[in-house]
């Protein structure tokens, strides 16, 4: 029974700490260490840091703008982080079509953030197309993979 009522009262703790805006609580990383607020790790475990893309597309899907929705809240709540959008593609495609697509999939994620109220100078895009072949999302040359490759990823500086 004690053993019952602490951890009741340690979920009470937590649960109170939650903010409304999914912002607050304590996280926990995978070796049990608290990960500090405002960090780049609290981000990546609070936002999801990645969006998709359909094929030859920069055009943001509302799965995308929810996810884009919550990285905006949590830049501006903590707003002296400076962040990186980089956009990327699938293997197929020219060099030069890839990194320019990359870079519409980029600023289209900036371009979001800023219309949600994060100032533009806190945020910088880069294109890498398909150029980061040792680092796809998913490695392999089929649809599933691809799908995971079309994306644009919001690194905390």
């Amino acid at each position: 029974m004690k053993r019952f009522l602490s951890m009741f009262a340690v979920l009470a703790v937590l649960a109170g700490c939650a903010g409304s805006d999914g912002l607050g609580g304590v996280m926990i990383d995978a070796n049990g260490k608290e990960i500090p607020f405002g960090t780049p790790a609290d981000f990546v475990a609070r936002a999801q840091d990645r969006v998709f893309f359909a094929l030859d597309s920069s055009t943001l899907s509302s799965e995308s703008t929810k996810s884009l929705d919550f990285q905006a809240k949590w830049l501006k709540k903590y707003d002296e982080t400076k962040a990186v959008v980089a956009g990327h593609c699938d293997e197929r495609g020219t060099r030069e079509y890839n990194l320019a697509l990359g870079e519409r999939r980029a600023q289209a994620v900036k371009d979001y953030l800023i219309s949600k109220g994060v100032k533009s100078s806190r945020v910088e895009t880069i294109s890498y197309g398909k150029e980061r072949p040792a680092r796809p999302a998913v490695m392999g040359s089929n649809e599933a993979a691809w799908a995971q490759n079309r994306r644009g990823v919001t690194t905390i500086k």
